[in-house]
């Protein structure tokens, strides 16, 4: 401990400003000091408590070169993931696995659910020791967006539901409530305020009624399992809903004012690479999706699964890597820049998967050398933030984009620089559809989101970062003009927490 007190005060008294310079001064204390070199973790604690017993001044800097896995924050927020607990799925998709004592579709070495099973699911304790792990690793935990995962949420009982959004706020306010409704008031004030909550669904089980307690509930964003658009393969799959209930489900959720994530599956039985290639194309063309996000899981093969059996009789083949790398390209190069790819594969660990290009953990920098050898971009929104990459002088544009979404319109508004390669606030604008189902909605324009990208920053703090230096607030002034000139509306929703 002593020997790491010396090398914390070596880095500020030589005020190292690079991480090139971190990792050398590093190696070069270990060798003086003929210890192991230093993890950026154990370091970071040693700062903070010299810091908190004043032994040394405070060095943003520093903080910020010894945050481990930065990119975790970049987006102007940290996610949060929560798993509930093992319940009965009423799907029988056959690419699906099933293991005891974890929810349906999830493996029990994959990460966030190792770290279920270590809290016995219990919500509270799950975000608890996320949070702390975001802050033993250097990064703000002021702007939380918490993702809750597992089964079938809709199927969840709705006590169990409630529950477990409660003991969620408990956890970030540091306090228990006697209610949610209290968690969430309490919430607003405090220090880890969860600014974002998702759950993941399927479209068969949302109606009305789900639609009206997510709101209750506080949900902002809905992932839903859409997997196909075609008919065919949901029922050779055994999904156990057809395409229209997606289509129903999308326009019902984005009238109620929630940001909608698709999460695909290429590769599926029944399915072909010019049919996947052809879905995705019909997921921005045809004015009936139109998601805000998107998750691309190539079918993973898995022994826990049906599909497993039909690849054993070869009645089943994956993809090669050839061919999923050219299908991600090719989607890509079609999704327009309003929408945002969070994912090209989902977080399975390789020794888990039986064949198939889904082992390459890496995937998603494979197919980006590729683009970048090509000599083209991806226009998605996770490939323009502008990350670590503030420039306080870049000259900006407000630029607009308007699309037709669920018999609804959809505004698109956000600030970039000029050739539009370079993403730092966005603002998505909804004309409600005719079919308005929630009556004080009738009549009004919804803001389904606002958002600043670039390192995250306490509240209320400046720094180097487009946080805070009003973008957002310009965006919605510009909304609020759009509402009353063009539709003569005379109110709106903000859809945020």
């Amino acid at each position: 401990m002593e020997k790491n007190k010396l090398i914390i005060q070596e880095l500020i008294k030589t005020r190292v400003r690079t991480r090139a310079g971190l990792e050398s001064l590093k190696r070069k204390m270990a060798k003086k000091y003929k210890i192991p070199c230093q993890t950026n973790i154990v370091l970071l604690k040693t700062y903070h408590k010299l810091l908190q017993n004043k032994r040394i001044n405070k060095s943003k800097v520093l903080e910020v070169l010894l945050r481990t896995r930065p990119i975790r924050s970049l987006s102007g927020i940290v996610n949060v993931s929560v798993l509930t607990k093992p319940y009965p799925c009423p799907g029988k998709c056959i690419y699906c696995p099933s293991q005891e004592n974890v929810p349906k579709s999830y493996l029990d070495n994959e990460p966030a659910v190792m770290r279920a099973i270590l809290n016995k699911y219990d919500p509270f304790k799950q975000v608890k020791m996320r949070v702390q792990a975001l802050k033993n690793s250097g990064h703000p935990v002021d702007k939380i967006e918490l993702r809750i995962i597992g089964g079938t949420w809709s199927f969840y009982p709705k006590q169990y539901q409630t529950y477990f959004i409660k003991r969620c706020f408990d956890a970030c306010n540091s306090k228990n409530s006697k209610s949610l409704r209290q968690a969430q008031k309490n919430n607003e004030r405090a220090k880890n305020r969860i600014v974002g909550l998702s759950v993941e669904t399927r479209p068969d089980f949302i109606d009305k009624n789900e639609i009206k307690r997510m709101r209750i509930l506080g949900i902002t964003r809905v992932e839903l399992g859409v997997q196909s658009i075609y008919n065919h393969v949901l029922k050779l799959n055994k999904r156990g809903h057809l395409i229209e209930s997606t289509i129903k489900t999308t326009r019902l959720l984005k009238d109620a004012g929630f940001k909608i994530g698709y999460q695909m599956m290429p590769n599926l039985p029944g399915s072909t690479l010019k049919k996947d290639q052809t879905m995705f194309e019909q997921l921005f063309s045809n004015s009936d999706f139109q998601p805000d996000l998107l998750k691309i899981y190539p079918t993973a093969l898995l022994k826990q699964t049906p599909l497993y059996g039909w690849w054993k009789k070869k009645k089943y083949k994956p993809y090669t890597k050839k061919q999923l790398v050219s299908l991600i390209k090719a989607i890509k190069k079609q999704v327009p820049y309003y929408v945002r790819i969070q994912r090209i594969i989902r977080d399975i660990p390789a020794q888990s998967i039986v064949a198939g290009p889904t082992k390459i953990s890496n995937l998603r920098q494979i197919v980006n050398k590729e683009i970048e050898k090509e000599g083209w971009k991806c226009h998605c929104i996770r490939c323009r933030e502008i990350r670590k990459d503030y420039r306080p002088k870049e000259k900006l544009k407000l630029f607009r984009k308007d699309y037709n979404a669920s018999q609804g319109k959809e505004i698109f508004l956000s600030f970039e620089n000029r050739n539009q390669t370079r993403l730092y606030s966005l603002l998505r604008l909804r004309i409600l559809s005719q079919k308005q189902f929630i009556p004080v909605l009738r009549g009004t324009a919804i803001i389904r989101e606002v958002h600043t990208y670039g390192q995250q920053l306490p509240l209320k703090h400046k720094g180097i970062s487009a946080q805070h230096k009003g973008l957002g607030r310009k965006l919605m002034q510009e909304a609020e003009k759009i509402i009353k000139k063009e539709f003569g509306l005379k109110k709106y929703l903000l859809s945020q927490l």
